[in-house]
């Protein structure tokens, strides 16, 4: 089997370890392995089947003979150096926004879209992981009949801010237990015991930009300009997997049983839908694996041709580092590299 030199660019946070233990899970054919981060974290050693790699500062030289670069840094990064990958000839898949909406960087989730793959020029873009989650719950019902509305209300786990969230959430629960001050760094107020309405800067309309994501992105990737889009965006105190509540407005009919089974068969998705068995999708259920829990699934009684269901899906991996391992699998699947 042919091997793939593989480059991981901000291996060291909590997405850049994800993608490189799904690249072991999945066994993805790579040949060299090169982990990239930040200077300080130069020098630092990482085990990884069996072998010990060296995280090396990542520059626009470290790119040579590189195949694949999975791209976990922030947008900063991203947008310097990932011109320089593609220059050295390697294919970036970008888990940053910096290139999401550009008209030549396809945004691609592998259950609903891989086609667009074959339209990139050197960098592929992974979306945000709401949006992930949200559109591979609702691919094979958007085939079925085609979505013109989306109302949506994400509730985003901790993890989503990356370590930092993780810890705040964890110091707070402590200093709360020990009646110490609480102190706020990495969330706009106390996470702990609280839920946020607001996850990034708001817009003149009175929209954060994760809520925006939800419109732009699916929109690019449906491949529907005119889809309508109404996204609540809130940050919970959970550790990981994030959970939405969806309502969408379609073009026919879809009832409850035909969505059913439209999403049993779904790639991506597991049908956990028996509510009167209080089985339905949780945080707890979904994290730390690949599949987007769907369930809660009826009708809108509120309005004609409109269906409303409750999915969670763990953002870490399908909603990032998954991800993007797919895209590159659909890559060499394609000899596209």
């Amino acid at each position: 089997m042919k091997k793939y030199n593989v480059a991981i660019l901000g291996a060291t946070g909590a997405v850049g370890q994800e993608m490189l233990k799904v690249l072991g899970e999945r066994n993805f054919p790579y040949g060299e392995l090169k982990l990239l981060a930040s200077k300080r974290s130069a020098g630092e050693e990482v085990e990884f089947q069996g072998k010990k790699f060296v995280i090396e500062e990542a520059t626009e030289n470290s790119f040579e003979n590189i195949n694949v670069v999975l791209c976990a840094a922030e947008n900063y990064i991203s947008e310097a150096l990932s011109p320089a990958a593609v220059k050295a000839g390697a294919v970036v898949i970008d888990n940053s926004s910096a290139f999401r909406l550009n008209d030549d960087v396809p945004l691609v989730v592998p259950e609903v879209n891989p086609e667009d793959v074959k339209n990139h020029k050197g960098i592929i873009a992974n979306p945000n992981c709401s949006t992930i989650i949200a559109l591979t719950a609702l691919n094979e019902l958007n085939k079925y009949a085609k979505i013109n509305r989306m109302v949506v209300s994400t509730f985003q786990a901790v993890s989503g801010a990356g370590v930092n969230g993780i810890k705040e959430l964890d110091q707070q629960i402590s200093d709360i237990n020990s009646g110490k001050t609480v102190e706020i760094k990495t969330f706009a107020h106390q996470i702990a015991y609280n839920v946020i309405p607001q996850i990034g800067d708001f817009d003149e309309m009175g929209y954060s930009q994760e809520e925006m994501k939800m419109q732009n992105e699916g929109r690019k990737i449906f491949h529907n300009p005119d889809l309508k889009v109404n996204c609540t965006c809130v940050r919970v105190p959970v550790y990981r997997s994030h959970s939405e509540s969806i309502t969408i407005e379609t073009e026919k009919e879809i009832t409850p049983e035909k969505a059913r089974e439209l999403l049993a068969n779904a790639d991506g998705v597991k049908l956990v839908d028996d509510p009167a068995s209080k089985k339905y999708p949780m945080p707890l259920d979904t994290s730390n694996q690949d599949l987007i829990y769907v369930g809660r699934v009826r009708k809108d009684i509120s309005q004609d041709n409109s269906l409303v269901l409750w999915c969670c899906g763990d953002q870490v991996r399908k909603g990032a580092a998954t991800n993007a391992v797919q895209i590159a699998e659909v890559l060499v699947k394609e000899n596209l590299i």
